[in-house]
């Protein structure tokens, strides 16, 4: 074949799958379950992951991976947390097409970001990263959306940016692929504070406070990381930022708000829980000051309530801002 091949059935591989075949490209969308895939070839439509979407025809579900063999470009769209597992087993038999990795996550066990991972992986592979605001049911139902696609060879960069754009989803290309996954993974962990807060009815200037001063600690890690501060204005920080921390579409502001009323905690692959604690593990082998993801951190495994986080935040020396 060729075309798009995307990697990952979750609600985001379905979303770009379906976004990329209404413009006429040829799509096979991978994943793992062979029950599964074939169910989605019938109904063209998964309710649990992605509801009230159908995929177009011209998406070809399969859980043969020799499948993707002719494709032109592949978006890995596998969990964070997985993507290093997938690449050491599935690698190998992948073609020598440009490798986009969606997933926003920094691996908890190696402290590396997707590009990293996958660069030990697949050794002089062409890569780059996609990321910023949108959510994959409105993706996937074609509302506008613009996102951030980061590669750092100046030739790709470009190429994939026209393969991959749509006629609702606008890509803006940057170089700083640090800065671009940082901001994406870091507001998993941001959204579920600002959940937090929400759902313990703390009330809107707590939320306006946490995603200020969360967005001072993303941009200080990036910038520790080598990446460069504007880029976290941008749509891959400042408007990722935005869009997850004030709606409940988002799984990591959901977490909170759960945690912050009492109520049990939602299903699905929540990413902020393991990069949470990967922040503050980066935060402290680069003597970054990061306090609420921290707190985040310690809530979600226990260390802290909800009430003591705040009051930790809370009770910090006076600074300058």
């Amino acid at each position: 074949m060729s075309g798009i091949a995307v990697l990952g059935a979750g609600a985001f591989g379905m979303a770009l799958a379906a976004v990329h075949a209404g413009e006429g490209r040829r799509v096979i969308l991978w994943g793992r379950d062979p029950a599964r895939m074939a169910a989605l070839a019938a109904r063209r439509a998964d309710p649990d992951r992605l509801p009230g979407v159908s995929l177009p025809e011209a998406v070809e579900c399969t859980a043969e991976i020799g499948r993707v063999r002719g494709a032109r470009a592949l978006l890995l769209a596998v969990s964070a947390q997985n993507t290093g597992a997938f690449l050491a087993e599935r690698g190998a038999e992948l073609p020598r097409a440009p490798v986009v990795l969606c997933a926003k996550g920094i691996d908890a066990r190696t402290l590396r970001l997707q590009t990293e991972i996958a660069a030990e992986a697949l050794p002089g592979a062409p890569l780059a990263a996609l990321t910023g605001p949108g959510f994959a049911g409105e993706i996937a139902r074609n509302l506008p959306s613009a996102l951030t696609l980061a590669c750092a060879d100046p030739a790709l960069g470009p190429d994939l940016q026209r393969r991959l754009a749509a006629r609702r989803l606008r890509l803006y290309l940057t170089d700083d692929v640090i800065g671009a996954q940082i901001g994406g993974a870091l507001k998993n962990v941001m959204a579920i504070a600002c959940g937090m807060a929400d759902g313990a009815g703390l009330g809107h200037s707590a939320r306006a406070a946490l995603m200020t001063r969360g967005f001072a600690e993303m941009t200080r890690l990036a910038v520790a990381l080598g990446a460069r501060a504007e880029t976290l204005a941008g749509l891959s920080g400042l408007g990722d930022l935005s869009l997850t921390c004030n709606s409940t579409q988002s799984r990591n502001f959901s977490l909170g708000r759960a945690l912050g009323s009492g109520a049990a905690r939602p299903g699905g692959t929540v990413e902020g829980v393991a990069t949470a604690r990967a922040a503050c593990a980066l935060s402290a082998r680069h003597g970054v000051e990061m306090p609420i993801a921290a707190a985040v951190a310690d809530v979600l495994e226990g260390r802290l309530t909800l009430d003591g986080a705040m009051e930790a935040l809370l009770s910090r020396p006076l600074r300058d801002e």
